[in-house]
């Protein structure tokens, strides 16, 4: 179904692979009639030529990128725009879409969510943006259907921000990053590497894309094959895909944790364009003759049976016929794994969802950039059609990703079949995915075509003894559990037709409702501003010396951005910094907050010319210790405020608030054995904070312990390799070493400054 090669590979002609191996170079030689070396075969990637040509450094190992267009959605884009405009913007220099599919429910928090969406509005009258009204699309599908283009590429605030099956590169990241396209700046990473995914053969009937990107997914993940990696999809297969099979596929590479994804195009892509009335944005894109990879991803297509990633990751997957096979013996081993992610905070059973030796689920969603697509929601309905999902608890909700989408649903009239069954149809939402919408009952199972299943991300909230589990299936699993009321189902099992029907884009629907600026800018609008849109504090920068007090600690394997700050019901603050880092943590460490703002005190005494020690006596003591061996540290030289140590952080989403909230507490650094995505540890920087590693099994300090760091900003001025902390326990002071990672000049100087807002503040 889905192998790894242990070294790279070489791709001849798109087609035939040849193992990385002492005879590769003369096999190579023999086929071509030529020699080719590694480093030039490398360059002949699909990947290679993209980001050459995206390229300002002029060096392709240190790569400083400018991105063609912009996206972003309305948890995201008011802070990005405020971020901007406190650097002195004036307009957008490139194309940047803000979509409002997040905060589409104007219903929390009084006026918030609608405020956000007319803040959107008059600054993309203002800057020259397009605004994209809610329940118009979700954020993804208006980029696949307006933004996509051949060799371009694009990024955006959403960790999904994947358009590689249509031929674009795009990235997913957090705010910062965005607001250093919109002032003209660059997004700096070393050339990464690219991972081919080699496709051969043709999925079985019933087997959806969704089977594939998580048959793919439960290969890659914990062994971080592709981590910060590009993976470049090749092979005969492809063409055995349709566009909406590949974009279903794609827009999962995400939780692969690489960096970006890019497929070769075809015809079928060619048509996709032109079924957009796009023609001119399509552009064929094949690997050269002899293209390196530095490892590859055999996927047999034809092999990929229906699978289910059970709670609570998307990299804990079986096929959906082996957990209905082993019940006992898989249900027990995610119960096991439950207790790490949910320390134990509440009782957590899915013996209770087997009836008979059969596993019942209690709701099905269909929804968002994953599940939203035409082709999954029309082999829904087929499979659907005389069926009914019953009168019991069982429910079943399809959201379309675009009204174009819905509108083409309605005229064929798949629409009509699946509401004939029982289910809702509902608008453009990206709820479902995190918490939003359709939040299931306490101890419900919830299997859903979306792209995520983390803890809390199904509106779970644990400090109230409340909680639900989601399982991601593909749209078509999906439709076959419902038709059997909810016994978990494959779609192979289904043994009726699922049809081809054709998709007629319907242009008019958003020529009638986006507002789209062309690109022109009007000075003149007021910006439209709500009473939750705050600005950010004050930030200052780093100082000399550094005093962190630990405020938590994390031993899960991996901790995800919607742990370190809430999804859901915490989305309607996302325009009110303070607002929302009250929410920081408080599902997995609800002491977090109040120990970080007691440190703050000290600090914010510092800023306004007070002694720290009267606003925190306890530091007495601690400095004490300190001035024994270091005397010089005092006044004018020294920092206060927290830290936390998790063991793998920053899983998940690109929502910059993940790092901004520990900021805006008083948090100076995380740290961490491994980061786990390239975005968050960016995150972290473009807001001030070190990004310190320590080896694992090495944890000198425990949570609430105090940490002194001398020298810290002499330390990242002369890009030490490694720095001297100290733990300030009993009196004592006890060394250990902490390590900063590559960072560039920018990057430095950024941390230097305090944030990326402080980098880049335009004095008034």
């Amino acid at each position: 179904m889905v192998t790894l090669t242990k070294g790279g590979a070489y791709l001849l002609n798109g087609t035939e692979l040849i193992l990385d191996h002492e005879e590769a170079g003369s096999q190579l030689a023999a086929k071509t009639g030529k020699t080719i070396t590694k480093e030039e075969a490398a360059k002949q990637t699909i990947a290679y030529g993209i980001l050459k040509d995206h390229n300002t450094s002029g060096n392709m190992e240190k790569l400083k990128i400018k991105f063609d267009k912009l996206t972003s959605h309305d948890i995201t884009f008011v802070g990005i725009i405020q971020t901007a405009r406190a650097s002195g913007l004036t307009k957008f220099p490139i194309p940047y879409v803000l979509t409002n599919c997040h905060n589409s429910l104007c219903a929390v928090g009084g006026t918030i969510n609608e405020d956000d969406h007319m803040f959107g509005l008059s600054c993309a009258k203002k800057y020259g943006g397009v605004y994209v009204p809610p329940h118009q699309a979700v954020i993804h599908q208006y980029a696949r259907e307006m933004m996509a283009g051949g060799g371009k590429m694009i990024l955006g605030s959403d960790s999904h921000t994947r358009y590689g099956a249509l031929g674009t590169m795009a990235m997913g990241e957090g705010g910062p990053e965005l607001v250093k396209q919109l002032l003209n700046q660059t997004y700096d990473i070393n050339m990464p590497g690219v991972v081919g995914v080699y496709m051969t053969g043709t999925p079985a009937k019933g087997v959806g894309p969704q089977d594939v990107a998580l048959a793919i997914i439960g290969a890659v993940f914990a062994n971080g094959y592709v981590k910060n990696k590009v993976m470049e999809f090749v092979g005969p297969g492809i063409s055995n895909l349709s566009a909406d099979f590949r974009i279903g596929i794609d827009v999962m590479t995400t939780e692969t944790t690489c960096l970006s994804s890019i497929w070769r195009t075809d015809d079928e892509i060619k048509d996709f364009y032109e079924i957009h009335g796009r023609s001119e944005e399509y552009k064929e894109l094949n690997p050269g003759d002899v293209a390196y990879y530095d490892g590859m991803i055999v996927v047999e297509l034809d092999k990929v049976k229906p699978m289910i990633a059970m709670p609570f990751h998307p990299s804990n997957t079986y096929t959906i016929e082996e957990l209905n096979a082993n019940l006992t013996d898989i249900l027990a081993d995610v119960e096991k794994k439950a207790l790490v992610s949910l320390d134990g905070a509440v009782e957590y059973s899915l013996k209770d969802k087997v009836r008979d030796g059969k596993f019942y689920v209690d709701q099905g969603i269909i929804a968002g950039c994953a599940g939203g697509g035409f082709e999954n929601i029309c082999a829904a309905a087929d499979i659907l059609k005389g069926s009914y999902i019953g009168s019991d608890g069982f429910t079943l909700s399809v959201y379309p990703a675009s009204m174009p989408i819905y509108m083409e649903l309605i005229k064929n009239g798949c629409a009509a079949a699946i509401l004939e069954t029982g289910a809702v149809m509902k608008t453009a939402f990206c709820g479902p995915c995190f918490g939003a919408g359709d939040t299931p009952a306490n101890n419900a199972f919830s299997i859903r075509h979306s792209t995520r299943n983390f803890p809390n991300r199904e509106g779970s909230k644990l400090q109230n003894g409340q909680i639900a589990s989601v399982a991601l299936m593909d749209a078509r699993s999906i439709a076959a559990t419902a038709a059997n009321k909810g016994l978990l189902t494959p779609a192979t099992d289904f043994d009726g037709p699922i049809g081809k029907y054709r998709y007629h884009f319907d242009a008019n629907i958003y020529k009638n409702r986006v507002f789209d600026s062309k690109g022109v800018a009007d000075p003149s609008v007021e910006i439209q501003f709500g009473p939750n849109i705050k600005d950010w504090p004050a930030m200052c920068e780093l100082p000399q010396n550094l005093v962190l007090r630990v405020v938590s600690e994390i031993h899960d394997p991996v901790t995800t951005t919607d742990e370190l700050i809430p999804s859901g019901e915490t989305s309607s603050y996302r325009s009110n910094p303070l607002g929302l880092a009250e929410f920081t943590l408080s599902r997995k460490d609800p002491a977090y907050v109040g120990l970080a703002k007691d440190i703050q005190k000290a600090q914010k005494s510092v800023m306004e010319g007070k002694c720290p020690l009267e606003a925190k006596p306890e530091l007495k003591e601690v400095m004490e210790t300190i001035q024994k061996d270091f005397p010089e540290t005092g006044e004018g030289n020294i920092g206060f405020g927290s830290t936390i140590f998790a063991v793998k952080p920053g899983d998940g989403s690109a929502r910059e608030q993940a790092a901004s909230c520990q900021k805006v507490l008083g948090g100076w650094a995380n740290i961490a054995n491994e980061y786990a995505t390239k975005r968050y540890r960016s995150n972290l920087i473009n807001w001030g904070m070190l990004p310190f590693l320590i080896p694992e099994g090495e944890l000198p300090f425990a949570n609430k312990d105090y940490l002194f760091i001398p020298g810290i900003r002499r330390a990242v001025e002369e890009k030490q390799a490694q720095i001297t902390a100290y733990t300030v326990k009993d009196g004592q002071l006890t060394p250990f070493t902490l390590t900063l990672g590559e960072l560039t000049d920018e990057e430095r100087q950024i941390i230097l400054k305090g944030c990326l807002i402080n980098y880049n503040r335009v004095e008034e």
